[in-house]
């Protein structure tokens, strides 16, 4: 097992409840866009306390960003970041992940799911390669948006919100349903990637099934 200790260039909120770090970078570091790594904080007491963080960078940039939401309450690793500063250091573990691009189609993601979806669309920007591919991205409320003026600003009418727990104009309301995704999916979409909380990936998955999408088609990762 690699392990990488790296300093915290900087670190800030960008939504109420998620963090941007971004660290020096290794020497001959590498990924691919939709893959994380083990993330542990080099202090007494959390050095083996790893969870698992997707880049956010693109593989290319020279440092390393997560974007990362917070769970205060839960006292753990997320909890701890939040008490960190530049300078503070962090412990980089192996390079793993499923979610790799692999041609256009839809992507579906729950809160903090969407993390490995934004550096395959950061990468498809670069390579002026974003296409036709759609965001369906589900939250509570508005302000649980991670990057919206970016997802909207790269991906225009392509960019579909929807919110459980706020009622907002221009926001579709409630859960992913079958009849939902069937007004932004159909037999001809070749990809479909979905990453989120695992109960939401199953009925989601569920629901692609009655809408004739081929498992081979479903691109998953559990978050």
């Amino acid at each position: 097992m690699t392990q990488q200790v790296v300093k915290i260039k900087s670190i800030k909120h960008i939504t109420h409840d998620v963090l941007r770090i971004v660290t020096e970078k290794p020497q001959k570091h590498t990924f691919t866009p939709g893959q994380a790594t083990e993330v542990s904080i080099n202090k007494n007491g959390w050095k083996d306390e790893k969870r698992p963080f997707t880049f956010t960078c693109l593989p290319d940039s020279d440092y390393i960003e997560f974007t990362i939401k917070t769970y205060p309450s839960h006292k753990g690793v997320t909890n701890e970041l939040l008490h960190l500063k530049k300078n503070d250091m962090l412990i980089l573990h192996d390079v793993f992940g499923a979610i790799t691009y692999k041609g256009e189609g839809v992507f579906i993601a729950g809160g903090a799911g969407v993390t490995p979806f934004i550096c395959i669309f950061r990468y498809l920007q670069s390579k002026n390669e974003t296409g036709n591919n759609k965001l369906i991205f589900a939250n509570k409320t508005k302000g649980d948006i991670i990057l919206a003026n970016e997802f909207k600003k790269l991906l225009g009418k392509n960019f579909i919100n929807i919110l459980s727990d706020e009622k907002a104009d221009g926001y579709a309301h409630g859960q992913i349903t079958e009849g939902f995704l069937k007004t932004h999916i159909s037999e001809s979409t070749k990809n479909v990637y979905i990453c989120g909380p695992p109960p939401m990936m199953d009925a989601i998955e569920k629901q692609l099934t009655n809408l004739k999408i081929d498992k081979k088609q479903i691109i998953k990762e559990a978050f």
